[in-house]
C-alpha cells in the first residue's frame, strides 16, 4: 500500500527532513520518492531501523562514481529530487550512520547548494526588469509573483549562509 503525504522542509533543514524519513520508517513507511512541492510517497512495510541521509550534488557526468562509492559504503540510493540526493542504511549495533563526519565536509555541502542558488540569482534578476517593463495587469501581476519568489529566494540565500557560519563555530 501507498501513501502521499505533504511537509515542506527548507534546504538548509535537511536533517529535519532526515528525521521525518527516519520516523516514517520506525513507523513502518518507506520512502519512494518525493516531488515538489514537499509531497512525499511511501510504501507500507515492516518497521525497519532506517536511517536516511541527504547530499546535494549536481556533477550529472560524475554521477555514476558518485553513487557507486556510496552503495560501497553500504548506502542504498532511495531517490534523488533534482539536485538532491536521498541515501538509506539500516542502523546496525544502535549506530546512527552518517554521510558527512565533519562539520567541514557539511560547510561544503551547503556551499553547493549556495552556489547553485548564486548562479541562478541573475536570471531572475533579468526576467524580473524585463516583465517589470510590460504595462498591462496580467503582466504586473507576474511581475508580483516573481518579486515574492525573489525574496524567499534571497532569505534561503541568507539562510544557508547563516547555516555555514553556524557549522564553521560548532566544535
Amino acid at each position: 500500500m501507498e501513501t502521499q503525504q505533504f511537509h515542506w522542509f527548507w534546504a538548509w533543514e535537511d536533517e529535519k527532513e532526515e528525521a521525518y524519513l527516519r520516523e516514517m520508517a520506525l513507523q513502518g513507511w518507506h520512502f519512494r520518492s518525493v516531488c515538489f512541492p514537499g509531497m512525499y510517497t511511501f510504501l507500507k512495510g515492516e518497521p525497519r531501523n532506517d536511517y536516511y541521509r541527504l547530499d546535494f550534488f549536481t556533477d550529472q557526468k560524475e554521477k555514476e562514481t558518485y553513487l557507486q562509492l556510496f552503495e560501497d559504503a553500504g548506502w542504498r540510493h532511495a531517490g534523488a529530487y533534482g539536485s538532491w540526493q536521498y541515501f538509506c542504511k539500516t542502523a546496525r549495533n544502535g549506530e546512527a550512520p552518517e554521510i558527512f563526519t565533519d562539520n567541514e565536509s557539511k560547510q561544503r555541502k551547503y556551499g553547493r547548494i549556495l552556489l547553485f542558488m548564486i548562479l541562478f540569482m541573475p536570471m531572475y534578476v533579468v526576467f524580473l526588469t524585463r516583465v517589470n517593463e510590460a504595462s498591462n495587469v496580467t503582466m504586473k501581476t507576474i511581475t508580483c509573483v516573481i518579486f515574492l519568489f525573489f525574496v524567499v529566494y534571497t532569505y534561503a540565500m541568507l539562510m544557508l549562509m547563516r547555516r555555514i557560519s553556524q557549522l564553521k563555530h560548532k566544535p
